[in-house]
């Protein structure tokens, strides 16, 4: 199955409200908040890698309040 990880910079002060979003995902099968370089870890899982990335780029990416997102592939 396909998965990912993703890292998610937010705007200062929008860190609740974005992972709040992150986590309604269905996809997103766990979500973190994190102090340092990124704000937000999310696991993103999916059927298909076409999937994975349209989640990612059209789900994720999309939420207003992200500043970036850096996403890692993994690879078992």
């Amino acid at each position: 199955m396909p998965r990912a990880i993703v890292l998610v910079n937010a705007d200062v002060g929008k860190e609740t409200e974005v992972y709040n979003s992150i986590k309604q995902i269905p996809e997103v099968t766990e979500v973190h908040t994190s102090y340092g370089t990124y704000d937000i870890i999310a696991i993103v899982n999916a059927d298909t890698n076409e999937r994975l990335k349209g989640i990612i780029t059209s789900r994720i990416r999309s939420i207003p309040s992200i500043r970036s997102t850096l996403s890692m592939p993994v690879v078992d």
